[in-house]
Formats: structure tokens, C-alpha cells, sequence
């Protein structure tokens, strides 16, 4: 089937040609056969690089350019957001305008009324929803890319009550996008949908065992490796001598860094005098992304100039971005990656080596991963463009490892996936927001669970409905939900809702919150929280973790449980995210901070970006319940978390360009307040801050016209 034979606007057509498309693959022909131009609902289950995207696009295309009406696409990850809004917005030229929502869980954005194409994360569309904007009945499409996550015990639950939620009150066409998973009829048919399955690849897949000796090939002959490296190293170094790319998948971030810095001594010799000097930029620009670059940053930069990197989520947002751009030129080789490269960007390589196929979990020690995640990993091996077919290499340490791997990867068939609706934190937060925007009484929240996928899985809600009468009382002994015979939020249950908190964070938040006198106790408050996923406590850390605790006993104004407690390890966790909070508002560097408490500048803006939300969170419930002295406290210290300040620079970071660095500056010269800089000498701010900077904050102070006449 043709591009140019299908039921779209002329000029949709032509933009889809322009990239090169000019005929429908399998499964993109199957979905329009089977109606995704008319309306229809539909799961496409196929693996990853065969064109789903496609079918997404020429869907929101007819919905947007002949119905006019809005398209969602949903996401599970911040990263792949921002890749599909670029990649969509080339559609501008069609007079289609695209947003990206993310972040800012206490709003309705009324502005994305004026959007036509709107890129959100699952989490992002939960809180809009609670906010009942009026925009969404303009919706006529929902794509849910990656719906197999449904079977994630974190963003999964979700996922299934908003695509309930959206489907009981707007009813859109809904398209799943699916890895191939071996219950996808069963996602269909609980959205009334049509399916599509295929195996079609655009660019064919080898897949083979590394016994140490042979790379075997399931579908093609034996490679032999006369030299006996270890099989990552030996299969990265014969990838480069092949002009080739590879993406090596390890368990964890230690092996992740460790593997790129073995590999780039062993494939620096093969790089050209110009990838030398291309790298070198690009390693530059790595090492300049913190003022003050830490260890992991330095050995990054050491990498890439060698050719290759290692990528995780330990790593500066704008780091990632130039590992993978390099990636994509065709500069840095190979990549040792953590599986979250997985679902992630697009990244494709010739090969994909995976050395770590098992994983391992506190209580139940090393297991393999799930065939799913497998697929999901091998699935970037072949660059359309590029390659005539692509690799995927399991690493094994023996021959009986190597039959193993191949029997349960290569000839397994991927898990069926279940719904995780019952599990109870993530379950209650859903109540709530439901009694908040849709229900009235049980009858109706039970109506709603039973159109779940849960229900049309289990086709038994009963265990559901019980934590759901559960939920319920505890709702209402939070006085979050209303002791009615209808089922009603209070008006702090409501703000609960809208701030997308766990009501049992917010039941301790609001508690908390009478007994904070300080800063360290607002740290140690909002750093109990589940949001915060508090930083690990390692053995090591025991000894001065309990000095540091017992230097302040006394001084904490909040419970501390006994050594023997269960819930002294979740305390010792709490108190260590907060020193580290502490530390950072003190001004110490992510070098420091990295060096101390092994904590990398990806996880500390983590961090940084959860305190502001409960920060904010806690002012917003302080001022319904008249907390006015706490506010204030709560209010400095979203300042300082957020630049990482002591509470006397407040005024100055405030100023354009003017950052943590830039204002101890300012302020250790004697230039402590704005009403400083006005007086300032402007060759004295030239020489602390720099010319340009200078005269940008003087602009600022005293506005551009007054500072032409200077």
C-alpha cells in the first residue's frame, strides 16, 4: 500500500513522503486495513524499530487535520517526551500546533487548549485530569506508546486508570502501541480494539550466544575470537574494526562505567585524527555541564574521548544529551548503558551486546531478566539506513550458560502481562482523585474499577473492592473524604487530590508540619516521604550516620525510632537524604556531594526537583490549615533547595545569569544586596562575574534604557 492511497489530506501525505516513506510496511498496512483511519480503536503489538510510530502519526494527522479535534500522546519517560515533541513538531508546517506537557502536577495548563498535538507523560495527563480541565472534551485521540507497561508496578496502574478513566468520559479512538507480548488480544479486548501483530523487522536480526570462544549465530555461521578478552571487550573492539556502533547493556551503573573505560583503552587506537577532535569537543562540553565537575563527570569525559561512554540516570540531563547526539554522529562507538536505555530514546546500533541477563533483587538474589525486557534491549540492534541487518549478543561465561541463554531468550517466547491495579499506595491516591472528579457514592467507584483491565483480566473485582472499603475508611479517618453516606472529599482531601500526593504523605506532611521549628526538620520531613525514594544507606555509612544522629539528638523535633525498630533503616535513609539536602543548601558541590555520600548530580537534581514539589506542596496545605510561621520556612527553602544556597543569597540568585557560583562571588566582595549592585563600580562587576554578565545584571537592575545612557 502507497503513502500517497491513503484516505489523508494531500499535503499530510506529501509530509510523510518527505521522510522518506513512500510505502506502508506489514504492519502499518494491516492497521489501516483494519481502520485506524476510521476511528477504530487499536493495539499494535509488534518489536521495536518496525514502524509503530507511523501508524500513531497518520491517525493524529486524520484526527487533527479532518475531524479537528486534539490528539494526546502519552509516554512513559520524560526523555522519550521530549524526543517524540521534536520529532512531531516537523508537522508545524501543516498548520498542526504540538505542546509538551510535563512536570507541574498542580495545574490544568488551560493554554494547551490552543494545542492540537499535545506530548505528556502518563503521570502528567493523571494530574491534569484532577484538575478537570475543560480542553480535554476536545480530545478525539489518545495514543498510548509502550501500553505494555501496564505491566509495571510503578507507572503501570496509572496507565490503566487514566486510558478507564478517559474512555468512561470522553471516549476517544484509542491506539496502543505495544511491544510483542503473548496476551495483547487481551489489551485489545479490553478496549474494544482491533489487533495487529507482526514480526516484521525493516532490518533483519541475527541473534547469538557468546561462549567465550564462538560467537554463535542462531540464523547464521560462527564468528571465532583467537584472543581471549573478556566478551564485551572483544566483541566491542571487533565492532569498531568494522566501522560499526554497539550499545552494551549491564545491571548496574558501577559495571556500566567501568565497561566504557575498559573499552576506551581498547578502542582509542582505531579512531581517526578528525573523530580525535570531534570527541575532544564533545568531552569538553561534558566536563563545562556543572560549575563544579565531579569524578563521574571527569571520567565521562575521559571516555568519550576515547571513543565510548557509559549512560545512566546518575548522569546531568544535558550529559546524556551529548552522549547521545555524539552516539547518533557516528563519534562515540559504543555505549555501556543500564537497561533504562531500553525504553528510552532512540538510539539504534549495529550491535547490542547484553553481558548482564540476570538481576538482582535484595530478597530473592540474581534472576534473570523478563524475555520482555530482552526484546525490548536486542530491539535496538539494525539501523534502518544503515545497516543491512543488525546483532544482538548475549554474553555467557560458559557453554552451559551459552545453551541456557539461547533456550530461555533466543527460542523464549516474551511474558503475558498483568494488570498491578491492586496494589494498595498506588491504589488509594487513584481513590481519592476519583471521589474528587468522577464518583458519588460506592456503587459508582466500584462501576468504575470494574471497567479496569484488572477486571476484564481477573473478571473478579472482589479483592479490589475490598482494599477499596479499606481506602475508604482510611480516607476518611484522614478527614480527606467526608463521613457522608455519599462519598465526597473535604476541601483539604480535594487539594490533596490536585497536588498528587499519597494521602498518607500528605497525612504526614500535615502532621509534620506542627512540629517543625528548623530547616533540618522540614529536610528530615519531606525526605520520609515515599515520593522522595530516600538515598540507600550502605553498611559502611552505619558508623557515621549514628554519630552524625547522636550530634543532633535533641535538636530533631521528630520521632526517632529505637535501633531494634523495623522502621529504623527507613529513618536512617530519611536522615541521610536529608544531611545530603542540608549540605547542598550549605553550598557544598556536586563533586563534594559525590565524593561524601556517593551521590550522583542526575540523582541530586532528582532530588531537587521532588523537595520543590513537596515543598510546594506543604504550602498549599499550610495555608488552608493556617500554618502562616511554617509557610515561611517551607517558602525559603524552596528558594534554596532549588539553587543549592544559603539563606542569604536569596535576593541575588534572583537576578538572570546569576547562579549559586556567581552570587557567593558577589556577595564575599561586599555586594550583598541589589541595592549593592546599584552603586556598583561596573569594571569591578566586570572583573568578579565577567563583562557580560555584568552589564546583562545592570540592564536588569536598572533597566535597558537608563543603562544606554551610562
Amino acid at each position: 500500500m502507497l503513502v500517497k492511497d491513503l484516505d489523508l489530506p494531500e499535503k499530510a501525505k506529501e509530509k510523510i513522503i518527505e521522510k522518506g516513506i513512500e510505502k506502508l510496511n506489514p504492519p502499518q498496512e494491516m492497521a489501516v486495513k483494519k481502520g485506524v483511519l476510521n476511528f477504530k480503536n487499536m493495539v499494535v503489538a509488534s518489536p521495536t524499530a518496525s514502524g509503530k510510530t507511523l501508524i500513531a502519526e497518520i491517525a493524529f494527522l486524520k484526527t487533527i487535520l479532518e475531524r479537528r479535534t486534539k490528539s494526546l500522546y502519552i509516554v512513559p519517560l520524560r526523555a522519550l517526551a521530549y524526543e517524540k515533541y521534536q520529532d512531531f513538531k516537523r508537522y508545524e508546517d501543516l498548520g498542526i500546533k504540538v505542546a509538551l506537557s510535563l512536570g507541574d502536577y498542580d495545574s490544568s495548563d488551560n493554554w494547551l487548549a490552543n494545542y492540537d498535538l499535545i506530548v505528556v507523560t502518563v503521570e502528567k495527563l493523571d494530574s491534569l485530569l484532577r484538575h478537570k480541565p475543560i480542553w480535554i472534551r476536545e480530545v478525539g485521540l489518545i495514543v498510548a506508546d509502550e501500553i505494555h507497561l501496564l505491566n509495571d508496578e510503578g507507572r503501570g496502574p496509572t496507565l490503566e486508570v487514566v486510558l478507564t478513566k478517559i474512555r468512561r468520559d470522553i471516549n476517544p479512538q484509542i491506539i496502543g502501541l505495544s511491544a510483542t507480548i503473548s496476551n495483547s488480544g487481551e489489551i485489545a479486548e479490553w478496549l474494544g480494539a482491533e489487533l495487529v501483530t507482526s514480526d516484521y523487522r525493516p532490518v533483519k536480526l541475527y541473534e547469538g550466544v557468546f561462549d567465550g570462544e564462538y560467537l554463535k549465530f542462531f540464523e547464521k555461521g560462527n564468528i571465532y575470537f583467537e584472543e581471549r578478552e573478556r566478551g564485551e571487550i572483544a566483541i566491542a573492539k571487533e565492532t569498531v574494526v568494522q566501522n560499526k556502533q554497539a550499545l552494551i547493556f549491564l545491571s548496574n551503573r558501577r559495571s556500566a562505567e567501568s565497561v566504557a573505560v575498559e573499552v576506551g583503552n581498547t578502542i582509542r587506537k582505531f579512531l581517526n585524527t578528525e573523530e580525535k577532535k570531534e570527541l575532544k569537543k564533545v568531552s569538553e562540553r561534558i566536563l563545562s555541564v556543572l560549575s563544579h565537575p565531579t569524578k563521574q563527570c571527569r571520567k565521562l569525559s575521559e571516555c568519550v574521548k576515547n571513543g565510548t561512554a557509559f549512560h545512566h540516570a546518575g548522569l546531568a540531563h544535558q550529559q546524556r544529551v551529548e552522549v547521545e547526539n555524539a552516539f547518533r554522529k557516528g563519534l562515540i562507538k559504543i555505549i555501556s548503558a543500564t537497561p533504562t536505555l531500553a525504553a528510552g530514546v532512540d538510539l539504534p546500533a549495529f550491535r547490542v551486546l547484553i553481558r548482564d541477563a540476570k538481576r538482582y533483587y535484595p530478597s530473592h538474589g540474581y534472576v534473570y531478566i523478563p524475555v520482555l525486557e530482552y526484546q525490548q534491549m536486542i530491539g535496538r540492534a539494525g539501523r534502518p539506513r544503515y545497516d543491512e541487518f543488525g546483532e544482538a549478543i548475549l554474553i555467557a561465561k560458559s557453554e552451559g550458560e551459552a545453551r541456557e541463554l539461547e533456550e530461555r531468550f533466543i527460542m523464549g517466547e516474551p511474558e503475558e502481562i498483568y494488570s498491578k491495579l491492586s496494589i494498595k499506595p498506588v491504589l488509594r491516591s487513584h481513590v481519592l482523585s476519583l471521589i474528587n472528579t468522577t464518583v458519588k457514592n460506592e456503587e459508582e467507584l466500584k462501576d468504575f474499577f470494574s471497567k479496569t483491565f484488572f477486571a476484564h483480566q481477573y473478571e473478579d473485582v472482589s479483592r479490589i473492592e475490598e482494599m477499596l472499603e479499606e481506602i475508604i475508611e482510611r480516607l476518611k479517618e484522614r478527614k480527606f473524604v467526608k463521613e457522608n453516606s455519599i462519598l465526597e472529599t473535604t476541601r483539604i482531601g480535594k487539594r490533596v487530590s490536585e497536588l498528587y500526593l499519597d494521602p498518607e504523605t500528605a497525612y504526614k506532611l500535615i502532621n509534620g508540619m506542627s512540629n517543625v521549628k528548623n530547616y533540618f526538620d522540614v529536610l528530615l520531613l519531606i525526605s520520609s516521604t515515599l515520593e522522595m525514594y530516600p538515598v540507600k544507606v550502605r553498611k559502611s555509612d552505619m558508623e557515621w550516620l549514628e554519630k552524625e544522629l547522636a550530634k543532633r539528638e535533641g535538636k530533631i523535633n521528630m520521632d526517632i525510632p529505637d535501633r531494634w525498630d523495623i522502621e529504623y533503616d527507613d529513618f536512617l535513609s530519611a536522615f541521610k537524604t536529608s544531611l545530603i539536602l542540608e549540605e547542598w543548601i550549605n553550598e557544598k558541590g556536586e563533586d563534594y556531594l559525590l565524593d561524601k555520600y556517593r551521590i550522583t548530580p542526575g540523582e541530586l537534581r532528582n532530588k531537587i526537583e521532588i523537595s520543590d514539589w513537596l515543598l510546594y506542596s506543604c504550602e498549599e496545605l499550610g495555608n488552608l490549615l493556617g500554618f502562616r510561621e511554617k509557610i515561611r520556612i517551607m517558602r525559603k527553602l524552596r528558594e534554596r533547595i532549588k539553587y543549592g544556597i544559603k539563606e542569604e543569597l536569596i535576593s541575588l540568585v534572583k537576578l538572570k545569569g546569576i547562579g549559586r557560583v556567581k552570587a557567593r562571588i558577589l556577595y564575599d566582595a561586599g555586594f550583598k544586596k541589589i541595592s549593592d549592585l546599584r552603586k556598583a563600580p561596573r569594571e569591578r562587576l566586570g572583573d568578579l562575574i565577567g563583562v557580560k554578565t555584568a552589564e546583562n545584571v545592570m540592564k536588569q537592575i536598572l533597566g535597558e534604557e537608563e543603562q544606554k545612557t551610562l
